[in-house]
């Protein structure tokens, strides 16, 4: 195993100095998803599954952050490399620009048409009732996330990843926090339910942005001139189209296919919902590691392109396949450890229950192809330029198959809902042996940086 892992001195310290702060931060995100999820199953089985299902509109949106987050590292770390911060504060501007055209039209939509966005999902009346009301409160965290997430991912390629890190959890904490305060009551606080568990996101990411604003003002990396901030020139521009937006894209096609897998899910009964709703923070808990691991790469070897270390970033990139190899055989046996007591946790029928211990065996092989692919596409091929490829791949494996087969399954060969969402699992192994060996090619590491006043 030594031999294996074996790299050249300093990688792992360089490494795991962005890791652990990473993986804190969705370490914590998790556990508030999974806080979340017990303390509305302690309610009912409706309030989880339609707070799950109204919770999509959240999980686009943070796909939207995850690829809007990974086009602006894609450029930002490299030009960190160069210590051009003029232009970083240029990137910046770009993703504050798309974040909040998004965020603003999807909030504003969310608050005046809550039941029309909720029938997206579910056509179960009770589920469109508690969905729309979740939507209503939820609906303004929306833009203060649209300014901060691009804010703290830029400062996370500037290398300042604790402070960064410390923001998201302070706030995920803050959450759990409310979250408990307004569904229960507790104390001077109403008794919300799942309103409250919405207004708890929309407060904590205020107060969230109101430190971001506080730091903007007193940071040193970044000019603070605001009017050049949004002044971008053409080929600042121009790159990003070429080398980021496939990344944007590549994000939003995937999470509106992994979302279409909840709209199929949505129609085949509250009980698979709910389980859905539970397994999906189970996995996102044993895949920290391996997700921090790839935010780490971005930043690692996008640094070590824009400062032309070009072969020493293709070892780096070996090494870091090996950990994220490693970090999924752990997460895969620590699932299996903990899927018979997960079930006891939530409030759900005995159908659900079955669904769920189910559910989580699969995604123990499944998680494991979800990690290693995203380090690859997410993370090495994009740091290095090269998103167009992981684009094409991602589109054609979930659009061209495995949302077919979703469709296929449930609404023409009827087949029961747990072997509908085992083939919508397939999609991982499917793009995996083409993503392999694009990476063995080796053509995806160049320095996309260039002088721009």
């Amino acid at each position: 195993m030594s031999n294996i892992l074996s790299t050249r001195k300093g990688f792992y310290k360089e490494l795991f100095v962005l890791v652990i702060p990473i993986v804190i931060q969705n370490l914590i995100s998790s556990a508030v998803g999974m806080a979340d999820v017990v303390m509305l199953g302690r309610v009912d089985q409706t309030s989880i599954s339609a707070s799950s299902l109204a919770g999509q509109v959240m999980f686009l949106l943070n796909v939207l952050f995850f690829g809007l987050n990974s086009a602006l590292t894609i450029l930002a770390s490299q030009y960190w490399g160069k210590r051009d911060t003029n232009v970083i504060s240029k990137i910046l501007g770009i993703g504050l620009i798309i974040s909040l055209v998004v965020t603003v039209s999807l909030s504003l939509l969310v608050f005046f048409m809550p039941y029309h966005v909720i029938r997206v999902w579910t056509n179960v009346p009770e589920l469109i009732e508690a969905g729309a009301v979740y939507l209503r409160y939820v609906a303004p965290s929306y833009i203060f996330l649209g300014i901060a997430q691009p804010y703290l991912t830029i400062l996370k390629s500037c290398e300042r990843v604790v402070f960064a890190t410390g923001v998201s959890a302070s706030t995920l904490v803050l959450n759990v926090i409310l979250n408990a305060l307004l569904i229960f009551g507790i104390g001077p606080f109403p008794e919300m339910g799942i309103a409250g568990a919405a207004l708890a996101t929309t407060l904590s990411w205020g107060i969230g942005l109101a430190a971001c604003v506080f730091d903007f003002i007193r940071q040193k990396e970044l000019p603070k001139n605001i009017i050049k901030m949004f002044k971008i020139p053409r080929a600042l521009v121009s790159d990003f189209i070429r080398y980021s937006l496939p990344a944007f894209i590549n994000d939003a096609m995937w999470g509106l296919a992994f979302n279409m897998n909840s709209i199929i899910m949505g129609h085949l009964g509250s009980d698979i919902v709910a389980a859905n709703s539970v397994v999906t923070v189970v996995r996102d808990l044993s895949t920290v590691v391996g997700f921090g691991i790839s935010a780490a790469a971005s930043i690692m070897l996008g640094k070590e392109i824009g400062e032309n270390r070009l072969k020493e970033a293709k070892e780096d990139a070996s090494s870091i396949l090996k950990v994220t190899v490693l970090s999924g055989i752990v997460a895969g046996a620590l699932l299996f450890a903990v899927s018979p007591y997960v079930p006891g946790l939530v409030k759900i029928t005995e159908t659900a229950a079955f669904y769920l211990r189910v559910m989580l065996y699969i995604n123990i092989a499944y998680q494991m192809g979800q990690i290693v692919n995203t380090v690859l596409i997410a993370s090495i091929f994009r740091c290095g330029g090269d998103s167009r490829y992981g684009m094409i791949l991602d589109i054609i494996c979930m659009w061209g198959f495995a949302v077919p087969l979703g469709l296929i399954t449930a609404f023409v060969l009827k087949f029961p809902p747990i072997i509908v969402y085992a083939c919508m699992c397939t999609d991982e192994f499917a793009k995996m042996p083409f993503a392999i060996h694009h990476y063995r090619k080796g053509g995806w590491v160049k320095n996309i940086t260039r002088e721009i006043q």
